[in-house]
């Protein structure tokens, strides 16, 4: 055991599951741990390390801009969140950015956004509807509106002002809507809570509802934005333009950094009534402006969308093998291998063994999000592994 799981025991809180890895460094789609052993990285980050670990972009965009300019304070304009905002909007159908340090931070300043235009244009409607299944972030009106009892439970009684309803049903959002809404918000696929992929026609139905009763849709993009799913936003592969987007993850490649982004419509923050410390300061954004724009340049999203068909044809493969696979799904670089049992834990743990780092979704599912960047070759060795960890498991 290393000394650092020691040294974990005593002075951090225990709020994670750790896996038996204390990781000292990275390079592309391979990290190593404190014994020198490597390992192909398949969760990279949670979605984070969208170039990987280390890329030169990443490492320059830091460097340079480390020497020059870290923090100031939004009283002040600074170069790289302009660029960064300029970038965005001139790529996506929205109009006006705002930065912030995390995805859960996104989601709150796109809640307050809708509030406030409820306030202005729907006789102060305040009430979002989201669904169940949807996962949106640690803080406590976050987790109100994440729409799972198992992160509600312990902070109850949640903050008002949300209505969790079933997935991929329009007619069950039609059925809580009222006067008091003032958004409907989605994830165009449910990442963290189990990589559910919407009817080809949800998120076109859900537009054609928030625009007859005049409420706004958000779409919460952390997870499938910056070109996780084969497109730089999820959005645009389901024909729909949403009033407000939220990013964070993959846009900073390792950097803390999040945003959400409005059309003019809901465009309707005033000076003083939204901000933040750090939000957007000078270092972030500089990486996020080098990592989205290489992403836009090389079409790292067309990578996604091409080695992403390979990993699913792979993984259909095992399926089509072992019949305790009950599903595989999944898009672009995200996907879930769902199994009969509750057998995630020992499957994650065999794959550690062998090299190979996945996620641990549910007790029977594991999810399967790498860097953008990875090859048809680095989907091979992985789904090798995983062969052989299931091998293993139906012997």
């Amino acid at each position: 055991m290393s000394k650092w799981t020691e040294i974990e025991k005593k002075y951090y809180m225990p709020t994670f599951q750790r896996m038996p890895v204390v990781l000292v460094r990275g390079q592309g789609a391979r990290v190593w741990d404190d014994n020198g052993r490597e390992y192909l990285d398949f969760i990279g980050g949670l979605a984070v390390n969208s170039l990987g670990h280390c890329h030169p972009v990443v490492a320059k965009a830091l460097a340079e801009q480390g020497k020059t300019l870290t923090q100031t304070s939004n009283h002040f304009y600074t170069v790289p969140q302009l660029q960064l905002a300029e970038l965005l909007v001139n790529n996506s159908c929205f109009d006006k950015a705002f930065f912030c340090n995390s995805g859960t931070e996104a989601n709150e300043g796109a809640v307050k956004l809708a509030r406030r235009y409820g306030k202005l244009h729907l006789d102060g409607a305040f009430v979002v509807i989201t669904t169940f299944d949807s996962f949106h972030g640690r803080t406590l009106a976050m987790v109100a509106a994440t729409g799972q009892k198992r992160f509600q439970e312990p902070y109850t009684p949640m903050p008002s002002g949300f209505v969790n309803v079933e997935a991929n049903s329009i007619e069950s959002i039609k059925k809580a809507t009222t006067k008091q809404t003032c958004a409907v918000m989605l994830e165009p696929i449910q990442a963290e809570g189990g990589v559910n992929i919407p009817s080809e026609d949800y998120l076109k139905k859900v537009r054609e509802w928030c625009d007859k009763k005049g409420i706004l849709l958000i779409l919460d993009e952390i997870q499938t934005g910056m070109g996780r799913l084969g497109a730089l936003f999820g959005y645009q592969l389901y024909g729909i333009e949403p009033d407000i987007i939220t990013l964070a993850k993959g846009m900073g490649g390792g950097v803390p950094i999040g945003a959400f982004l409005a059309r003019k419509k809901a465009d309707v923050f005033k000076v003083g009534e939204h901000g933040s410390t750090f939000g957007g300061n000078p270092l972030v954004c500089a990486v996020a402006y080098a990592v989205t724009k290489h992403i836009i340049e090389n079409d790292v999203a067309g990578n996604a969308r091409r080695v992403g068909e390979h990993l699913g044809s792979r993984l259909a493969k095992l399926k089509a093998k072992h019949v305790f696979i009950v599903d595989v799904r999944g898009r672009g670089l995200l996907w879930a291998v769902e199994f009969k049992k509750d057998m995630a834990e020992p499957v994650m743990l065999g794959c550690i063994e062998k090299g190979l780092l996945v996620n641990k979704l549910k007790p029977n599912a594991i999810r399967l999000i790498p860097p953008l960047i990875i090859t048809k070759k680095d989907v091979d060795e992985a789904t090798g592994i995983l062969g052989d960890v299931l091998a293993r498991q139906a012997g």
